[in-house]
């Protein structure tokens, strides 16, 4: 007999490297449809990480992630436009805390360009988690 109550190991993994966090999800989803806010705030996150720690760290590990992506890479919303790329490639890598905080950052940065989001966040998720 086998105990159904088990999960598959698979299914206890999220889908995708941003599911583990709602608010993470939900901002990478809406912020799909956001091309240019997107981007600014993408570059706003790579010019903070490369504050940290330079640019020629953050082109090292890009170059890393396209080779080995290989002809894999460009099938994914972000992998359009280089600049959103590298900045939810490098998200990716980042502690969860991380993510949270830019995910928080990239709301605040579209709410002072004029664009709210929180309806469509909250009414997906039941609310807006900070």
């Amino acid at each position: 007999m086998t105990d159904s109550s088990k999960a598959s190991p698979s299914s206890d993994r999220p889908k995708r490297w941003y599911d583990h966090d709602p608010l993470l999800a939900e901002v990478l989803e809406v912020l799909r449809s956001f091309e240019e806010p997107l981007k600014e705030q993408a570059q706003v996150f790579l010019d903070k990480i490369t504050e940290q720690v330079g640019a020629e760290a953050v082109e090292a590990f890009y170059a890393k992630v396209l080779a080995e992506r290989g002809d894999r890479f460009g099938r994914r919303w972000y992998d359009e436009d280089p600049i959103v790329s590298k900045a939810v490639e490098l998200l990716r890598v980042v502690p969860p805390d991380v993510q949270r905080q830019a995910a928080q950052s990239f709301l605040k940065g579209l709410e002072a360009q004029g664009i709210d989001i929180s309806a469509q966040i909250t009414s997906s998720s039941g609310s807006l988690p900070t």
